[in-house]
């Protein structure tokens, strides 16, 4: 996808190093040439500076400093998500563009206070909900929406990795008060969001079962059932305990789907596809989420679709995090 080259680079500040995702957004900055790494803030010093120090830029633990600097137009949030609500409206009101790890709040109504505070300080806000630009998902919304599968009636996206067994995920990821979650919550949004792309965003009836296979403070592998008012059903699968494929199928009245990131194909069956399964072309990858926030700020524009998802994935999250600590019993 073209990239937008703003006539000055947007210089950028790391705010946190907690999520394991800081150093791609900082490596994409560094990368972006529409803009600059210029500082790294953490409430850690230690891991900090680490990180500060891996891409040679300076390092402070003075929040309200850095976010009165001149030089520094706009931040990428990692920190944990239990602060996201504090450090995004400060940097908003400091005038500060704002590109964020998932989730982008705890609750729909911090959700809401954020994007409102952006607004009116006139900062541009983006989400990283990342396979929403994925290119097997343009073709999947390209068949539902051309009606090949007639009226779509259930959809099951499982995305897991190993990281709390291997183990390589950082432990503070298993804290509830700072991670808020903990395998749905983290690692499941991108299930929650692409289910919600092809089903819709509000269902309603929301289940779930919780289990913790390492016996720590939150889930570890976790399975989410949804229910829509077209009687659709939706299965969202998450984990950290085993690396599974990433996978989703899609069915209707008159076919289905399937992909798997294993070969990186989509097959299709069904009346509409013929006799036999066939595969389905899947398109380069769209713009991704920081080429569109470069892309929001240089053109002065919102983000519309990407924050009013952001929206509704974190009201499903918090529907299926209640409906884990009520369950059923058997």
């Amino acid at each position: 996808m073209p990239t937008t080259v703003p006539a000055t680079p947007i210089r950028v500040a790391v705010l946190g190093f907690w999520h394991v995702h800081a150093g791609d957004y900082a490596r994409q900055a560094v990368e972006h040439p529409g803009t600059e790494l210029v500082a790294v803030w953490d409430d850690d010093v230690e891991r900090g500076r680490d990180g500060a120090e891996r891409f040679g830029v300076e390092f402070t633990d003075d929040l309200d400093a850095l976010l009165a600097r001149d030089d520094v137009d706009a931040v990428t949030i990692t920190t944990s998500t239990d602060v996201h609500h504090d450090v995004i409206t400060r940097a908003a009101r400091a005038g500060k563009h704002v590109f964020t790890e998932k989730l982008l709040a705890p609750t729909v109504a911090e959700c809401e206070e954020i994007i409102a505070t952006c607004d009116a300080a006139g900062v541009r806000l983006i989400v990283s909900l990342p396979r929403l630009y994925h290119g097997y998902t343009a073709a999947i919304r390209r068949e539902i929406d051309e009606g090949r599968l007639g009226d779509v009636t259930f959809a099951r996206v499982r995305l897991s990795h190993d990281g709390a067994i291997a183990p390589w995920l950082p432990e503070r990821f298993f804290d509830p008060q700072t991670a808020i979650g903990g395998a749905l919550t983290d690692l499941g949004c991108h299930p929650v969001y692409l289910t919600q792309l092809f089903l819709g965003a509000r269902p309603d009836t929301v289940d779930a079962v919780y289990r913790s296979v390492t016996g720590r403070a939150v889930e570890d592998h976790a399975v989410v059932t949804v229910g829509y008012p077209s009687q659709a059903i939706g299965v969202i699968e998450a984990g950290f305990v085993a690396g599974t494929p990433f996978t989703i199928d899609v069915a209707g009245t008159g076919g289905w789907l399937a992909y798997s990131d294993q070969q990186g194909v989509l097959t299709a069956g069904g009346p509409a596809y013929g006799d036999q399964p066939v595969t389905l072309p899947v398109p380069e990858d769209t713009q991704d989420a920081f080429g569109q926030w470069v892309d929001h700020i240089a053109a002065g524009t919102r983000a519309d679709d990407n924050l009013a998802r952001a929206v509704e994935l974190t009201r499903l999250v918090v529907a299926a995090n209640q409906a884990a600590r009520v369950p059923v019993a058997a």
